[in-house]
């Protein structure tokens, strides 16, 4: 009971989800770390504090196993532990008290520090507030890069900084408290002796100046390829079923072990240097036990030092020569940390691309009117996509925008949503500049319903309620009814056993058909309510006779709210208030479905050449 008050006491230390104004860190590796250690100074100045303590207690221990035989040495066995007692007493009470009581109060500080506060606290401080940056970069952020690299960068950043921090502090630091501790014992016996030990640490140094800067190079190295071959894996394994579709096996074995054979070549070299590091060492230790051993015992033999000495500073010496192997050690796990460190605070303190300007409002709908004025964007090529683009939507009016694959109607789409900004013009919704609102209340008044429907790999109730967070069950419940799919969520079950509302859809919601997954996207969109309505091939995924019960629901969403649908099945929407048809970023037919007809240009064209209710592309 003390011991679970005293753990939460150490606990609550450090909050890792405190707000924060920026959560993006420096660049350089000592600053990335430091940005993050300093959120937590108290910590690890306690661990500081608190392993210097442990550190010069361990090395006392040795001075305590010299003590007690010169002791013993001093008194016979004959007088018993009465005359030991009586001789000795007050210092073998301190001796006792020292190990039982001070020692175990600063081992077990140390380890409440560790693992109450900076395990649970400081390691997650580091992975939550890199994922609060990395989850405000722009959509083409994650394009340009594997889901799974960026997950194992965001984890790893949190890990490696604080097992660096706790090597430093638990290994390195003790080294160095041990072994200053070291000299000045074994200097109070004989200089020689100080000496050489001098000389062990200074040569010590010199390997470690030798090693690690090599170490580190190679460690980030292997970093990146660490990263790059997770990157891989979790692409092929998040695409499973393509690759059985085509029977790829062997193809996909060939690009993964083809990362694995990249990792394997620049671990190989990262190896090659620890193993370096410690034969060295090995041989080091060896020369400077010897030497220190036969000076010791060459004191005795004159009677300079005396048998208890011998015990202590030999004792001393090998406990140093471990440590010492160990911390060499550790620098395998040091080093990897620092690789990791460096290969993703590069990508983690990347700048945000798409920020909202100081101070921005919120979006405020008077009436859901949209602007396109001028609107030029090319993905930073210079030309193509969307060209000079100029449209005017009216509040509640319900526009249809067709063209062949690759004419810019979805890029219209994510401009209007602010995934990426404009090259030049400006897109207006309620007379404001959409560059001039945040983000965040630009994207709570549009409801989009999209071709490539992605669920979240939680409970179908988790996934409507997502549109609207605060809505009643009812609310939920009636969305789902309108979407047409409360003819399937009761009858869901997942492995776990939930069912219904309950029932986890899988990743990207894989264990629901394409239609099931339209059909909650739906539901949410339904349950979001909001002014302005994007249906990109909405009900794409559905069959006809769900499809038309749908589309009567939608034809009543649509009432009083501003819609932009997009479709090559023109039988969707040819019934829409306007046409829009669009063709190399640029709009070059407008009007309703039979005036578009009767001009016999691309619209006619397009729907002459419909077969299944497709587009034909473009060759």
């Amino acid at each position: 009971m003390i011991f679970h008050r005293l753990a939460r006491y150490f606990e609550s230390w450090i909050d890792p989800f405190g707000p924060k104004a920026s959560y993006q860190p420096p660049k350089g590796t000592a600053a990335f770390i430091w940005h993050y250690v300093s959120q937590a100074k108290a910590a690890f100045f306690a661990m500081l504090v608190l392993g210097g303590v442990v550190a010069m207690l361990e090395a006392g221990l040795f001075w305590f196993v010299g003590r007690l035989v010169d002791i013993l040495d001093s008194v016979g066995p004959g007088n018993g532990w009465s005359g030991l007692i009586e001789a000795h007493g007050r210092e073998i009470a301190f001796i006792a008290f020292v190990v039982l009581g001070v020692r175990f109060s600063a081992i077990a500080l140390s380890a409440l520090v560790e693992e109450q506060v900076i395990v649970p606290g400081f390691f997650n401080l580091v992975r939550w507030q890199a994922h609060a940056h990395i989850s405000r970069q722009s959509l083409s952020f994650f394009h340009n890069d594997f889901s799974g690299r960026i997950v194992t960068k965001v984890w790893a950043a949190g890990q490696a900084t604080g097992d660096l921090m706790v090597s430093l502090l638990q290994v390195a630091w003790f080294m160095v408290i041990y072994s200053l501790t070291t000299l000045t014992l074994v200097s109070s016996l004989d200089w020689r002796l100080g000496a050489l030990v001098g000389f062990w640490i200074v040569a010590f140094i010199v390997l470690a100046r030798f090693f690690v800067p090599k170490i580190r190079r190679n460690a980030r190295e292997t970093a990146e390829a660490s990263s790059m071959l997770n990157g891989r894996l979790t692409d092929a394994y998040s695409n499973i079923q393509t690759l059985k579709l085509f029977g790829r096996e062997e193809d996909n074995d060939r690009y993964i072990r083809d990362g694995f054979e990249r990792f394997q070549d620049v671990l190989k070299s990262f190896t090659r240097y620890l193993t370096g590091v410690r034969s060295s060492l090995a041989f080091l230790s060896g020369l400077m036990i010897t030497a220190v051993g036969a000076l010791t015992i060459e004191l005795w033999l004159d009677g300079q030092v005396t048998t208890g000495a011998v015990a202590f500073t030999l004792g001393l010496v090998l406990r140093m020569n471990m440590l010492l192997g160990r911390m060499m050690t550790q620098f395998n796990a040091i080093m990897r940390n620092l690789g990791t460190i460096q290969n993703s605070a590069e990508m983690i303190a990347a700048p945000i691309a798409l920020v909202d300007r100081p101070d921005a409002p919120d979006l405020v709908i008077r009436e859901p009117s949209i602007l396109f004025e001028n609107v030029s964007f090319h993905y930073g090529r210079g030309s193509g996509v969307i060209e000079g683009l100029n449209l005017s939507i009216a509040a509640g009016e319900k526009v249809g925008i067709i063209g062949r694959s690759g004419a810019g109607k979805s890029t219209l789409v994510n401009l209007l949503l602010r995934f990426y900004d404009l090259e030049s013009g400006r897109i207006l919704i309620s007379g404001q500049d959409i560059a001039s609102v945040r983000q965040e209340s630009l994207r709570r008044q549009i409801g989009m319903v999209t071709q490539d429907t992605a669920l979240l790999h939680r409970s179908v109730r988790d996934n409507i309620m997502f549109g609207r967070p605060d809505a009643t069950v009812e609310a939920m419940q009636a969305a789902a009814r309108e979407a047409e799919a409360d003819m399937f969520i009761p009858h869901l079950e997942d492995f776990r056993g939930r069912k219904g509302y309950d029932a986890h859809v899988g990743e990207r919601g894989v264990k629901l058909s394409g239609g099931q997954r339209q059909r909650i996207a739906i539901a949410r969109m339904l349950l979001k309510d909001a002014p302005i309505l994007v249906l990109d091939e909405a009900t794409s995924a559905l069959d006809s006779e769900v499809e038309a019960a749908i589309q009567q629901n939608l034809e009543k969403l649509m009432n009083g709210k501003t819609v932009i649908a997009i479709a090559h099945r023109l039988s969707t929407i040819a019934n829409l208030d306007r046409l829009v048809v669009m063709d190399k970023g640029r709009i070059i037919e407008e009007g309703g479905h039979r005036q578009l007809l009767a001009k016999g240009g691309l619209y006619a064209d397009l729907w002459a050449r419909q077969s299944g209710g497709f587009i034909a592309v473009d060759k």
